[in-house]
Order: structure tokens, then C-alpha cells, then sequence
């Protein structure tokens, strides 16, 4: 009977050194090439910021934001001034003009619109817009719109090598002809780049990097930068979470942020009571096999049927 209670004890407290060992502590930090993909931002399910989920992806070690409007490279995440910089394939830059009316600047889903937009640093250089542009009705005495945002403007814009093979229409503060080929506006003063909308045949964007001045366009940051943002209330739950070694994260069915401490997820942070946290994960078929494979050993080395275990 001794041996009896001493196998069992031993199986079962082996089983869940195994069942621990099956769901080690994983990291939902990770990367895509030379970039850190790290809270609010994640490539797993589960992890990060429950607003940016299936936002971000990992394709051939280059990574890539899909958004209503299209799919943009990343080029950069800067988590200190919580900001991504993103290439648009059909951006002209100082290089090159790309026409035909594709791009779409930049348009997110009303529920990403409080996390996730330009910011104001940003200018949308439209380009080949017609005289029946959105951009230039409701303008008293055909007045454009046009201007320079922080610095960056279509005059400047025009001295890029991209245009030698144009010879852009430049005009005054009013058009009679038509407009220029090149119109310049802040992200808030058209909200998004649907060329299609707009009537333009192509558009290029850049963002101030003040206070670093710049000689010319041609050194210009081109992109679209984005800012993102979380609550103070998730950014507090994250950072106590990952003080005490776990991972950021949330509950899909039940819509609330978690602390992902390896085999279990806390509400609160990694030193909290694992009672009230909910545990990851089932049985694997190995921890299974093998818990059956002991029993199985126990009960051939000491049938029921032995006299001696009776006495």
C-alpha cells in the first residue's frame, strides 16, 4: 500500500512540471527585421493593444500596415514620441512622379480613427488635381487653397529632379486657366487622400523633422507619419504588467486587457495571486501520452491483483 501512495504522489506531482513546462513564459515582444514590434503594437494574437490588432504584419522580413486605405511599408516605429512612418508604393518623392490616381493617402476604420492618424506635421503635395477638384469649389474669386504647412510647399517641391520631365504649371494666388500642378494642405484640412475624390492624378507627402532644418527638398523626410495613441488607463496596466516580467495583452471573448504571465493571465500584473487569474491553454497530447505512459508503468509493476497489496 506504501508503494502504492508513493508511485501516485510521484506521477502526480511530475504532471504538472509538465503541463508548466508545455506553456513557458513567452514574450509577446518581437521583431520584423531591424524593427521592434512592441506594445500597443503586436504580430501574435492576443498580444499588444486590442485597437491595433491584425494592424500589423510580418512578409518576407518586411513589415507592413493594412488599413482601409492600403497596405504601407513601415519604416520606422518610434514608441518614445509614439509615432510610425510609413511608405505609400504609389507616393511620388523628390525622385520620381507617380501618376495614374491610386493612392489614397491615408483612411482608417471610424473605431481606429482615436488611436491611430497624421499628424499635423504632415503635408499632402496633390498632384495633376482638375479645375473641378473638391479642393478648389467654394473658394471666393477661385482663391486656392495651396499653402506651405510647416515649412514644406509645392515651391519648394518643384526644384526635385522629378519634375525635369514635366514643365509644372505654376500660378498665383488665384487661377484662371486652371489650377497648379501641384497643391499643398495639411492632413487636417482634407482628412484623407482619396485621389479618386479629389480629382488628382497623384500626390506626395513629407513631414517636417523640425527642429532639424533642411537645404532643400531633396532632403526632405517623405512619408506619411502617424501618430497612435492609447488611454492613460492601458498605458498604466501595461507598464505595472510588464514591471513584474509579463507581457501585455488581452481577452478576446471577454474584451479586457491582461497580463500574459506564461501559463496564466492576470487582470491585474505578474505578482498578483495566480487564484484569480485565468490559466492558458489545454493539455497537450504529449503531456497526456506521457501522464498515461506512468500510470500505465505503475499499474504493471504493481497490479491490483497481488495478494500483497490487499494485506
Amino acid at each position: 500500500m506504501a508503494s502504492f501512495l508513493l508511485s501516485g504522489l510521484f506521477i502526480a506531482s511530475l504532471i504538472p512540471l509538465v503541463h508548466s513546462h508545455g506553456h513557458a513564459n513567452t514574450s509577446c515582444r518581437s521583431f520584423c527585421a531591424n524593427l521592434t514590434i512592441d506594445y500597443p503594437f503586436a504580430l501574435q494574437p492576443g498580444c499588444g493593444h486590442q485597437a491595433f490588432r491584425e494592424l500589423l504584419f510580418c512578409i518576407n522580413n518586411v513589415l507592413m500596415l493594412h488599413i482601409t486605405s492600403g497596405s504601407y511599408r513601415v519604416l520606422d516605429i518610434d514608441y518614445a514620441y509614439q509615432s510610425l512612418v510609413l511608405h505609400d508604393p504609389h507616393m511620388s518623392t523628390c525622385d520620381s512622379i507617380v501618376l495614374g490616381g491610386r493612392g489614397n493617402g491615408f483612411v482608417v476604420e471610424p473605431h481606429q480613427a482615436p488611436y491611430l492618424a497624421p499628424t499635423t506635421d504632415n503635408v499632402f503635395m496633390l498632384i495633376g488635381c482638375s479645375a473641378q477638384s473638391p479642393l478648389f469649389q467654394g473658394f471666393p474669386g477661385k482663391h486656392l487653397p495651396c499653402r506651405n504647412v510647416s515649412g514644406l510647399g509645392c515651391e519648394e517641391y518643384y526644384r526635385c529632379p522629378a519634375w525635369d520631365i514635366i514643365d509644372p504649371r505654376r500660378v498665383g494666388p488665384v487661377y484662371g486657366s486652371g489650377p497648379p500642378d501641384c497643391c499643398a494642405m495639411g492632413f487636417e484640412s482634407i482628412k484623407s487622400v482619396n485621389l479618386s475624390r479629389l480629382d488628382c492624378q497623384g500626390y506626395s507627402s513629407a513631414y517636417s523633422l523640425a527642429p532639424l532644418r533642411v537645404s532643400g527638398p531633396d532632403e526632405w523626410a517623405y512619408g506619411i507619419q502617424v501618430k497612435y495613441s492609447v488611454s492613460r488607463g492601458n498605458e498604466t496596466f501595461c507598464r505595472a504588467c510588464e514591471a513584474t516580467g509579463g507581457s501585455c495583452g488581452y481577452d478576446v471573448d471577454r474584451n479586457v486587457d491582461i497580463c500574459i504571465c506564461g501559463s496564466w493571465n492576470s487582470t491585474s500584473n505578474c505578482d498578483s495571486v495566480p487564484s484569480g487569474a485565468s490559466y492558458r491553454g489545454k493539455w497537450s497530447s504529449e503531456v497526456i501520452a506521457l501522464a498515461g505512459f506512468l500510470i500505465s508503468i505503475f499499474f504493471w509493476r504493481n497490479p491490483m491483483s497481488d495478494p500483497g497489496i490487499m494485506n
